[in-house]
């Protein structure tokens, strides 16, 4: 066998990927140092190995070394994997280096004031220095490019572009060509900044947004990275739009501190999420006010592990609460809150975990009597439409017996503010469930009524309003509606759905072409809940402009396209029909109701239709009591009789729409 030169056998170490052992690369170091000596000796004196020997050569190498031991050690030279070394790495040594030239230059000095023989020329002193550092810093250089050359052939290296804010545009690119065996090669930057256009960073430059689809083209760009999550959402779509027509894949960078070990991970590097994709930008919500009002507070969450129920409990973790009461009937999912909350802030005496049942009076009103909450955030419900109608009796038994049950502790227990979460299929229901969060917004409304109606008249009776008082306490509870649309990522919504689909290879499946949907994400659906608890006054509904609809076909589209699928060939849609109750666009509005701007664009008050608000006491007793039997036509009946608007579509009870109803469920109008 032929053997073997130097620079093959490098050549085959690296391309092994074969971790030199740290003392090699400690003795290398000081080879080098010891050479550029010697090279600096024989440049000095012309060549001349004679001239070289007369001057001590030998002590000053060994003084030399010894001093390079020293500083080698302290800034760790040896400790990196030279493939992988980066110019932060080179200039360490050569600090390195020019601080035991600095010390050699200071023992020069001394040695010319008390005229000792010097122990360096000045001369040779300022060669060795210059030729150490190059000679270190360029055979990493060297030792990479090897490293580099053997994975050609390997991989297809991939052009890819940086998107987003690139404060630290040199480090991204870094760590871009780094992972994955070095298989993306980053071509440019694109930055609002047009300060920095045309300018580069590593050979790399920086381009305008309009220019992406140019640069995109000439340099055949396979990814795109998104540096930073805030940026323009007209912008990232457009972006996001072209890649998904050219099979250009977009990817998301986490931020630099969740790096691993400050090494960006391959598997760090994620699809684009739908979510990032909405139609508007994040909505932020001041946060201020809520921390001084609910600082302090003994504050009860219904439905606590839920989605919406549990990003309110993580979210008020953040506030120094008194007391915090997660209530579910879960006990798999408080469970699991329970031990999401000790990751994310330790083991807290302040959080109650209660497994209860908001339908049972005599358990809600112990959680109320041994806790006394000040706040109560109402979360808990049904919400599957097609389950819902098909269970129309537990669904008023949860919806709505749960709702007057916490509603009405709530007042005889002195709750400060009672905040309801409700849905936009409330809005002229055509389905059970949002017949039922309907109702429930009618009880809690004439609640606040009631109350405003007995302090306005102290000495009148209030059982001018109802057959029999529910006030015993002081009935000086706010009472707040929320009502907001779908949620994303909340537990079977349609995302989780489509996203399971395609992973199995599809089909994805999407009831009717034309259905539309509005979304929201749940921090944002819960900064909502928060804000309406301290902004509101009592009595008001609180709606959320949540920008434009979403037809749902094209988000399935869309999700299939962001895992580098194509619909319809790799993955098939397929349109299954509406759902029982389901309508093809939904309402954050009735026809008959109006909307009041608030101190937030982005928050609405509705000024609610009262009609039927005098007799909803009754109306609901008698409701519930029909469900208790478990009549599902007579309970439907009910349901239509106290929300005149609701009007069944693709139902069972679409037959029930018929029957006329009477004049005195509609007094008030």
């Amino acid at each position: 066998m032929p053997k073997l030169t130097l620079v093959n056998s490098f050549y085959k170490l690296v391309k092994n990927k074969s971790t030199v052992p740290r003392w090699i690369i400690f003795i290398l170091d000081l080879c080098i140092c010891a050479f550029a000596l010697f090279f600096a000796y024989f440049l000095r004196f012309n060549l001349d190995f004679n001239a070289v020997n007369e001057h001590g050569f030998i002590f000053q190498i060994l003084l030399v070394t010894a001093l390079n031991i020293i500083f080698f050690r302290i800034f760790h030279t040896y400790e990196g994997v030279i493939r992988l070394s980066s110019a932060q790495e080179g200039f360490r040594c050569v600090s390195a280096v020019f601080y035991s030239s600095f010390v050699l230059l200071i023992s020069i000095g001394i040695c010319a004031i008390f005229k000792w023989p010097y122990l360096v020329p000045t001369s040779v002193l300022i060669i060795y220095f210059f030729t150490a550092s190059f000679l270190i810093f360029a055979y990493r250089i060297w030792v990479k490019k090897l490293y580099r050359k053997s994975l050609k052939g390997k991989f297809a290296q991939e052009n890819v572009l940086i998107f987003g804010k690139t404060i630290n545009g040199a480090l991204l690119k870094n760590a871009i060509e780094s992972i994955a065996d070095h298989r993306y090669k980053v071509v440019g930057f694109i930055e609002d900044n047009e300060n920095l256009w045309g300018k580069s960073i590593d050979n790399t430059k920086f381009y305008s947004f309009e220019h992406v689809k140019v640069i995109a083209g000439k340099y055949n760009v396979k990814s795109i990275f998104m540096s930073t999550d805030d940026l323009d959402v007209d912008k990232k779509n457009k972006i996001v739009e072209y890649c998904l027509t050219k099979n250009i894949s977009v990817k998301v960078i986490p931020a630099v501190e969740k790096w691993v070990n400050g090494q960006l991970q391959t598997k760090q590097l994620k699809n684009l999420k739908i979510e990032d994709l909405l139609n508007r930008p994040c909505i932020k919500l001041a946060s201020e006010h809520l921390k001084e009002y609910l600082t302090g507070k003994r504050i009860l969450i219904t439905g606590a592990a839920g989605s919406i129920g549990s990003e309110i409990v993580k979210q008020l973790t953040g506030v120094r609460v008194e007391q915090l009461i997660l209530c579910d009937n879960r006990e798999t999912g408080i469970y699991e809150l329970q031990y999401q909350l000790q990751q994310m802030a330790g083991k807290k005496d302040n959080i109650v975990i209660s497994i209860s049942d908001v339908r049972s009076t005599d358990v809600m009103q112990n959680l109320f009597e041994t806790y006394k909450p000040q706040v109560v955030f109402h979360a808990a419900a049904y919400k599957h439409v097609p389950l819902m109608e098909m269970h129309p009796c537990e669904a008023v038994k949860n919806n709505v017996l749960g709702t007057r049950v916490v509603a009405d502790l709530s007042v005889n227990y002195g709750v400060e503010r009672f905040v309801f979460i409700s849905t936009d299929k409330a809005v002229n229901p055509t389905n059970v469930m949002g017949a039922s969060k309907r109702i429930a917004e009618m009880y809690v409304a004439e609640l606040q009524t009631s109350q405003q109606f007995i302090q306005k008249n102290s000495k009148g009776n209030p059982d001018e309003r109802d057959e029999k008082s529910i006030f015993h306490g002081k009935g000086n509870t706010k009472f707040i509606t929320t009502r907001f649309g779908n949620v994303l990522d909340s537990n079977g919504s349609v995302i989780p759905r489509f996203q399971a689909q395609i992973n199995k290879g599809g089909p994805v499946t999407v009831t009717h072409p034309d259905i539309v949907r509005y979304f929201m994400t749940i921090p944002e659906a819960c900064s909502l809940v928060l804000e309406a608890g301290t902004m509101g006054k009592g009595g008001e509904i609180f709606v959320f402009d949540m920008g434009e609809p979403v037809k749902i076909a094209d988000l399935a589209n869309m999700m299939i396209k962001l895992e580098g699928l194509i619909p319809g060939k790799d993955i098939r849609v397929e349109f299954t029909g509406l759902r029982p109750g389901e309508k093809l666009y939904e309402e954050l509005l009735n026809k008959n109701e109006e909307v009041i701007p608030t101190h937030h664009k982005k928050i609405m008050i509705s000024k609610v239709n009262k009609s039927g608000l005098n007799t909803i006491f009754r109306n609901v007793a008698q409701l519930i009591e029909i469900a208790e039997k478990n009549d599902n036509i007579s309970v439907v009946k009910q349901m239509k009789m106290i929300v005149a608007e609701y009007k069944s579509k693709n139902s069972a009870y679409e037959k029930l729409d018929v029957i006329e109803v009477p004049d005195f469920f509609n007094l008030g109008k």
